[in-house]
């Protein structure tokens, strides 16, 4: 009799919607599809059970240690403030765990045990987190990796065509350098271990293998404009010169090294900082022909859309597709672009108009990194 009540039991809560709440996989298109825009035509729907709001959110970051990092956190506590945002939140709370995965992963896992109805978080690592996508699903709470993703279709995702970044700041040294089809190339990693990091130098060196033979100097700079800075220094110090420069974030830093080292200026390819954007204004003429491609700190807002979209019951693409911002020394303007009259260390792509997320420069630089 026992056994026969224990079974009946079990049977019940495995039948229990809230017991195990796996997103619906649902025909296209999904919800506004001008926002979110599915990677691929091929790409799934996922969708959720409808919840009632406003709604408890949560920003699970890994790293915070780099001007990106930071204007990240701050847009996500500014938009949190915003119309379209502020009704629809509850609760908004920020934390930074450094990149320890197993810390990161706790702390999802905290959030969603505390009955958080939406996680948004840059994963320090693209595998590993089936275990807490499980947990989401069971718990009926929406977990959504941007900027750094992960290596799976089984939760919603934002971000930017990473190895698309990466070709395109291959393909634009390739043309800089016209008939050259060798010389040595200066490659800035980012923060290692991240998919992000990953598919832009996989991109990039796709790029230069198919038009020459080059020889591609490799150093980690984190994304981190002092990191960079150093590391490009000591390149600089042992290869003497470079033709052309690729580096993911830290972008200012690369020119000062060049500076102080009285390094000629060659084509950069480098990321969308207005101190970046301010350099290739004011060095073009000597040589420094450069692009910036913007991954933006706004995807944090994307991601938050993305998540009330779907505790609302809406149909979401399973990996969400946002265009790469870029500018050229031929392109940047100055008061669209970038801001000659605004600090350095902003990205000047803090905007996404196709979700109607605009945000000006005060609003975000009013905020701090802070965990809350």
């Amino acid at each position: 009799m026992k056994q026969t009540i224990m079974f009946a039991v079990c049977a019940a809560v495995f039948a229990s919607p809230s017991a195990w709440a796996d997103p619906k996989v649902v025909p296209g298109p999904g919800f506004d599809a001008t926002c979110f825009q599915p990677w691929s035509a091929q790409t799934k729907h996922f969708q959720w059970e409808k919840k009632s709001g406003p709604y408890r959110i949560a920003l699970v970051n890994g790293y915070v240690g780099n001007l990106w990092r930071i204007q990240m956190v701050k847009t996500a506590k500014a938009i949190a403030e915003k119309p379209g945002f502020k009704e629809n939140i509850k609760q908004f709370k920020v934390i930074s765990t450094g990149t320890d995965a197993a810390t990161q992963l706790g702390a999802i896992e905290d959030f969603i045990n505390q009955g958080y109805d939406a996680i948004v978080t840059i994963a320090v690592s693209p595998k590993g987190f089936d275990r807490v996508i499980r947990l989401a699903n069971k718990k009926n709470v929406v977990l959504v990796p941007f900027d750094n993703v992960l290596d799976t279709d089984k939760v919603m995702q934002v971000n930017e065509n990473q190895l698309e970044i990466g070709r395109m700041a291959g393909q634009w040294i390739v043309d800089q350098l016209g008939d050259k089809k060798s010389g040595k190339i200066l490659e800035v990693r980012g923060l290692p271990g991240n998919a992000t990091d990953r598919d832009r130098s996989v991109g990039f060196r796709e790029v230069l293998a198919k038009n020459g033979k080059f020889d591609i100097v490799q150093v980690v700079g984190n994304w981190d404009e002092g990191t960079g800075q150093k590391v490009a220094a000591d390149a600089i110090a042992v290869h003497k010169h470079f033709d052309a420069i690729f580096t993911q974030g830290g972008s200012t830093g690369i020119v000062r090294a060049m500076l102080d080292s009285k390094h000629p200026m060659v084509p950069i390819v480098g990321e969308a900082e207005n101190g970046f954007r301010k350099q290739i204004v004011k060095y073009a003429g000597e040589g420094l022909l450069g692009m910036s491609n913007g991954q933006s700190p706004a995807l944090v807002a994307v991601a938050m859309k993305a998540a009330i979209a779907a505790l609302q019951g809406n149909a979401m693409p399973q990996l969400i597709s946002v265009p790469v911002p870029s500018a050229t020394y031929k392109t940047l303007k100055d008061g669209e672009n970038y801001w000659s009259g605004l600090d350095d260390n902003m990205f000047a792509a803090s905007d996404y108009p196709p979700c109607g997320i605009t945000i000006t420069a005060p609003e975000i630089m009013a905020k701090d990194e802070k965990n809350d």
